[in-house]
């Protein structure tokens, strides 16, 4: 006789327990979140604290309607009402949304301590529509923090503006990459930003994608810890790397290596914004993305390609959070059973190779187009 054990999300391929699983990803997430604390004081604590304040108990109203007691006839106490609803509420229930929380709330910039019902919204939004209309724990196909964090800046984006303190006495309209010079250099009033600075975070950005340092720090005790998959974020940042190595000297052709340094345009597009903290905290995500090996690897390149093509094409100069949803819609489409094996075949890998050599392509041909790059 066989019996069949029906299991939600996350399908983890090891033993291990979905609450270690989140605690891990909150303690690679502790070093990001106390330097944003030392950076920006009081104004990291404040935003944490409401999306913490407002994701967890909104998860724990959930699990009582989801689970509330059917009707039998019978009258019967609001404590038994209460014990019934939440005799399956777990640790678990309280670890995802603090994640939720933690990931979101480093995603925003810290000017937004001072409008914190912007805060409240997008953690709100990123819970309920990110999450719990799918179901709740395990069920969501996006994450909740970039809907959260997507519905604040459409929504409330003129308030997203970047504080540059205590490095830079200025304000930016946008992240670091909208402050690239000619040069392939990032100045803010005149001042140099250097690559080093980018990756130990002596700069501007949202709280949590400054020091690419301390990401990696994270990523690795993650890694090491198999608490998230290496697949989705070697396919994501080598996809990025590959496309930016291309741009860089399509742009660099045309406009002189004297005049662009290829090498610094490189690792400005590697260090700063939120590529290296998407890749580590969101893209990994194992409830969002695919199942399968094979799939993760398609999922990271789908979401490296949406990613610089934004980058390059598109009005925004970030683009990394959109490109995570964008990503998070295929999954479903990527373990979609007539390829959804363990195995690497010829016809996969046929198809890795084609997404890859087309969008090098696309990168070439629109580059190098005249007027595009002047």
């Amino acid at each position: 006789m066989i019996t069949v054990i029906k299991e939600t999300s996350p399908h983890l391929r090891r033993r291990s327990s979905v609450s270690r699983m989140m605690l891990d990803v909150l303690i690679a997430l502790l070093p990001v979140v106390v330097y944003s604390v030392v950076l920006w004081q009081w104004k990291a604590v404040v935003i944490l604290a409401v999306s913490l304040a407002v994701m967890i108990p909104s998860e724990f109203v959930f699990v009582g309607i989801k689970n509330k007691m059917p009707y039998d006839g019978a009258k019967h106490s609001f404590k038994e009402k209460f014990k019934f609803a939440y005799s399956k509420y777990s640790i678990s229930n309280v670890l995802a949304p603090s994640v939720s929380a933690v990931i979101y709330a480093m995603i925003l910039p810290a000017s937004l301590a001072d409008h914190l019902y912007v805060v409240a919204i997008g953690a709100l939004a990123g819970i309920v529509l990110g999450k719990l209309v799918f179901g709740g724990l395990g069920s969501n196909i996006f994450n909740p923090a970039a809907v959260g964090m997507v519905i604040a800046k459409l929504s409330f984006g003129s308030l997203f503006t970047y504080n540059a303190d205590p490095f830079y006495s200025t304000n930016l309209g946008g992240t670091v990459l909208s402050s690239v010079s000619a040069g392939g250099y990032l100045t803010i009033n005149s001042q140099f930003i250097s690559v080093l600075d980018l990756f130990l975070g002596k700069c501007p950005g949202v709280m949590g994608e400054v020091s690419a340092l301390l990401i990696l720090v994270g990523a690795a005790y993650l890694f090491i810890r198999r608490s998230a998959d290496f697949r989705p974020f070697v396919a994501y940042i080598g996809t990025f790397l590959v496309l930016m190595l291309v741009a860089g000297l399509c742009i660099c052709s045309k406009l002189g290596f004297e005049n662009l340094s290829y090498w610094k345009f490189i690792g400005v597009e590697l260090f700063s914004g939120g590529l290296l903290f998407g890749a580590t905290f969101m893209i990994t995500d194992p409830v969002t993305s695919p199942i399968n090996r094979p799939g993760r690897y398609i999922y990271g390149i789908v979401a490296g390609v949406c990613t610089v093509f934004i980058r390059l094409f598109a009005a925004l100069p970030e683009g990394v959070v959109f490109s995570i949803l964008i990503a998070n819609m295929f999954a479903p489409v990527i373990d979609y059973y007539k390829w959804s094996s363990n195995k690497f075949t010829l016809k996969k890998i046929i198809w890795i190779a084609s997404i890859l050599v087309v969008a090098i392509g696309i990168v070439t041909l629109v580059l190098l187009s005249p007027g595009v790059v002047k």
